[in-house]
């Protein structure tokens, strides 16, 4: 018997898929989640730059410097597979939103800080409110062009954001820190939030779920917990080393606690991530594609800003700048691509991606103390660009189709869960490698200004080779796993307001 609710919904809602749903709508849905998505991935460089601008100015401490850093990452991080859930259980608009406003908040808080103290409280805040906010929004994409002929394309676009982000917070961090003040890298998102929040209320109809299940409370303590020891484990082996008691504590708490609770989700009556979601082959060389994707970028956003702002002494604007034609390769590669890719299938179109991406990391072992940003940077960040854009919209799509859209949730949350783990291990491994090299490099040698600086070049390089390695052999796990077609996503569900 269709319930009063069901009645209901079936006059609120316009069907994405009928003749009713108008297309312009969709797209502007598109740009709202675009705005939203592309305001959680720029926070994660933005705040980077403006850092040491902060730190003068509030006056607090190394180690106070890192948490603003790592608070955000870590709340981020262990709570996505609960704010993926929370999407599927209350409604994807809701959630949303809240996460909208909250962010909002947490950034105005930040933005307003007087103590280094109430800065990382923020940015806690806003780690919170962002695993939220960017498990909703690519599950409403999902729902939103489930069946429909523009469905590529929209996840080209969102793919293009997603991958693009991080770049542009370099650059939108270095404007503001220059022209403005640090705290504007926090008061910005108010204004993407605001943008973001208005698209919602105006095009997103109220959402009610098909089936009301219990949430899996042994299964979120046990994920969040896990989730939690592996990030913090990983961040605390980049500034304390992989044999600190601390750092193997973590790590050892984390794999026991991840073990116990996939032991969980196979037993629970309402599993908080369904083993289906994750067995699934295509689903899960998807995830298992961006996880090694996000190694690569961070190589990328983390020691090329290194190596141009310290070697060749450029600003943060510059740098930002320099950084610039990755981004408008990627896009052009996600956006123009996603009428090509389709055609060329997902295993090739993914593992080719990966196998691009390695070769312009290698290209950017030439670097030296005065090679040509034209010469020996800019091919390297094209065909990187080029390949990673390709990367990011089938591993997309591929990771979210031909799911219940009972599940939309959580699997969206799995794509930020394999960004934010594959960003951890990356960050921690490829940062202990530089160091190595740098310090083997200065052994025996007198520490003038060139040999320091030429040891910084060397790690730099190491880790450009170590990146490179994981995009190469996540190339060969996608072309061993990964069906060659993605499955035809249709079950769509009425999201447009009238």
């Amino acid at each position: 018997m269709t319930s009063t609710v069901e009645k209901q919904a079936d006059i609120d809602f316009v069907d994405p898929g009928s003749s009713q749903a108008s297309s312009s709508k969709h797209w502007w849905v598109l740009a709202t989640l675009c705005i939203a998505q592309l305001m959680v991935v720029l926070d994660a460089t933005v705040v980077n730059i403006a850092l040491p601008y902060a730190q003068q100015d509030l006056g607090f401490g190394t180690a106070d410097r890192q948490w603003v850093v790592t608070g955000y990452t870590l709340a981020f991080g262990s709570l996505l597979l609960l704010g993926g859930r929370l999407s599927d259980m209350f409604g994807r608009r809701a959630v949303f939103m809240i996460g909208l406003v909250g962010f909002a908040l947490a950034s105005a808080v930040g933005g307003a800080a007087s103590s280094g103290e109430q800065l990382i409280g923020a940015r806690v805040a806003q780690g919170v409110f962002g695993a939220l906010l960017a498990p909703a929004a690519l599950s409403l994409l999902t729902v939103t062009f489930a069946g429909r002929p523009e469905r590529t394309k929209a996840f080209g676009v969102y793919g293009a954001i997603a991958g693009a982000g991080a770049a542009i917070g370099l650059l939108l961090g270095g404007a503001l820190t220059e022209w403005a003040s640090w705290r504007w890298a926090l008061y910005i998102n108010i204004v993407f939030a605001a943008i973001a929040l208005v698209g919602a209320a105006v095009l997103l109809g109220r959402h009610t779920a098909d089936r009301k299940v219990g949430l899996d409370l042994s299964g979120t303590v046990t994920a969040t917990a896990g989730l939690f020891s592996v990030v913090y484990g990983f961040a605390h082996a980049e500034t304390d080393g992989w044999s600190n008691t601390i750092t193997l504590a973590l790590l050892a708490a984390g794999v026991v606690l991840l073990a116990a609770f996939v032991v969980l989700q196979t037993r629970g009556k309402n599993p908080l991530l369904p083993l289906r979601v994750v067995l699934d082959r295509t689903r899960g060389s998807a995830y298992l594609a961006v996880f090694f994707l996000s190694i690569g970028l961070f190589a990328i956003f983390l020691f090329l800003t290194y190596y141009l702002e310290q070697i060749l002494g450029y600003s943060p604007l510059h740098t930002g700048v320099a950084i610039l034609p990755l981004v408008v390769a990627l896009v052009v590669s996600a956006t123009v691509g996603s009428s090509v890719f389709p055609r060329i299938g997902a295993k090739v179109s993914v593992a080719g991606g990966l196998l691009i991406g390695a070769v312009g990391l290698v290209s950017l072992t030439q670097i030296g103390l005065h090679t040509s940003y034209t010469i020996h940077v800019l091919p390297g960040l094209v065909l990187i660009g080029f390949g990673l854009g390709a990367v990011m919209t089938v591993s997309f799509q591929a990771a979210t189709a031909g799911i219940d859209r009972d599940d939309a949730g959580v699997a969206s949350a799995m794509v930020n869960t394999s960004q934010q783990i594959g960003g951890s291990i990356g960050t921690a491994l490829l940062s202990t490698f530089a160091a190595s090299t740098a310090s083997n490099y200065l052994a025996g040698r007198v520490s003038t200004a060139t040999a320091v600086a030429q040891s910084q070049v060397e790690s730099y390089i190491t880790t450009f080779w170590w990146a490179a390695g994981f995009l190469a052999v996540g190339a060969v796990i996608v072309a061993v796993l990964m069906p060659h077609k993605i499955p035809t996503a249709t079950d769509g569900e009425p999201v447009l307001a009238l």
